[in-house]
C-alpha cells in the first residue's frame, strides 16, 4: 500500500548510499530532523544518536546497527536514533575513520606498528567475513587480528570522545527544538480564536 510504484534497483540504491541525490549537506540536515522529531526525551534522542555515531568508529563493520541498538538499550536511549546515528560511518568517512583508529591503536602500542598506508583494509574485512562464514577463529586470528587489534584499541577511546561530543552538542539542540515546537502548538489554537474574533 505504502510501497513505491516504481521499485528502485540495487544499483540505484548503492549510488544513493555512496552519493545521495540531494547531496550530503541536505541529507545530513534531513537525518538531523529525523532524530529531532522522534518521540522521546532530549536525553534519549541525543544519547541514541551518540551511540550510533560512536559505534561507527569501531571496526565491526556490518554489525554497527546491532551494536548501536544494544548500547542504546543499555543506556536507556532511543534505539531508532542510534540507527540514524550510524550514518556517521559511510563510504566517504570510513577510510578516514579506519586510518585514524589504526594509527591511534599502533601509537598506543598495540600491533606491530606498521604504517596504515601498508594496510589493505578491504582484504582484512573480506578475511573477517570469510572467517565468520566458516566459523574459523584460527583463520580470523591469523589473517585479520594483526590489523583488527590496533583498530579496536584505537576505536575505544575515540568512540568515547565521539559519544560525549555528540551527546553534549545534540541534547541542548533537541531540547530547544522540542520547546519551540511545544510553544508553537500552544500558540496555534489561540491564534485561530483571535482571527475569528477580528472577523
Amino acid at each position: 500500500m505504502f510501497g513505491r510504484r516504481n521499485k528502485i534497483s540495487w544499483s540505484v540504491r548503492l549510488r544513493e548510499f555512496v552519493w545521495p541525490r540531494s547531496g550530503w549537506r541536505r541529507s545530513t540536515k534531513y537525518l538531523r530532523h529525523r532524530v529531532f522529531r522522534l518521540p522521546g526525551t532530549p536525553y534519549a534522542l541525543a544519547a541514541g544518536a551518540a551511540c550510533g555515531a560512536a559505534i561507527s568508529f569501531t571496526p565491526f563493520v556490518g554489525f554497527h546497527f546491532v551494536l548501536a541498538a544494544l548500547l542504546a538499550w543499555l543506556l536507556r536511549a532511543n534505539i531508532v536514533a542510534s540507527a540514524i546515528g550510524t550514518a556517521v560511518g559511510n563510504p566517504w568517512t570510513f577510510p578516514f575513520i579506519w586510518l585514524w583508529v589504526y594509527e591511534f591503536g599502533t601509537w598506543m602500542g598495540v600491533g606491530d606498528a606498521s604504517s596504515a598506508a601498508d594496510v589493505d583494509f578491504t582484504t582484512m574485512f573480506a578475511a573477517i567475513l570469510q572467517a565468520l562464514l566458516r566459523f574459523d577463529m584460527m583463520y580470523l586470528l591469523k589473517t585479520a587480528w594483526p590489523v583488527m587489534a590496533p583498530m579496536l584499541a584505537g576505536s575505544i577511546p575515540t568512540a568515547l570522545v565521539v559519544w560525549f561530543s555528540f551527546y553534549l552538542a545534540m541534547k541542548p539542540m533537541i531540547a530547544s527544538y522540542h520547546h519551540h515546537r511545544l510553544m508553537k502548538r500552544r500558540r496555534g489554537p489561540r491564534m485561530v480564536k483571535k482571527q475569528e474574533r477580528t472577523e
